[in-house]
């Protein structure tokens, strides 16, 4: 399957195929971004993110969360990430942080994000 735009809760959200390309640079964080144009959200799914993502002080969790605030464009990282959140206190305090925010939610799957966003 590939990326699709779908309507979900009534926003328009490009929902990324989880087998789609890995996001392992900034530019393809904004390729996504791109990708998503006539959106609101892009939902992509944990195995899509480089591994440097859940190590903070590798700054790509950072550089790619903060694109999508500078394009108006929410991301919703979907996925099991309890893994990451064992290793690091840190990547918990910025999922919780984040969470309760409203341009990035890490979220286990899109019942749950089709519920954030009926909130």
């Amino acid at each position: 399957m590939a990326d699709v735009m779908e309507e979900r809760a009534g926003v328009h959200v490009l929902v990324c195929d989880a087998d789609g390309p890995e996001v392992s640079t900034v530019q393809d964080a904004l390729d996504l971004i791109g990708a998503s144009y006539g959106g609101e959200l892009v939902a992509l799914p944990v195995s899509r993110l480089d591994a440097r993502f859940f190590k903070l002080s590798s700054g790509f969790a950072g550089d790619v969360m903060q694109k999508f605030v500078n394009y108006h464009v929410k991301l919703a990282i979907i996925g099991d990430i309890s893994e990451h959140l064992e290793s690091s206190s840190a990547l918990r305090a910025l999922v919780r942080e984040s969470n309760r925010a409203k341009h990035v939610w890490f979220l286990p799957d899109l019942p749950a994000l089709d519920a954030r966003l009926s909130a």
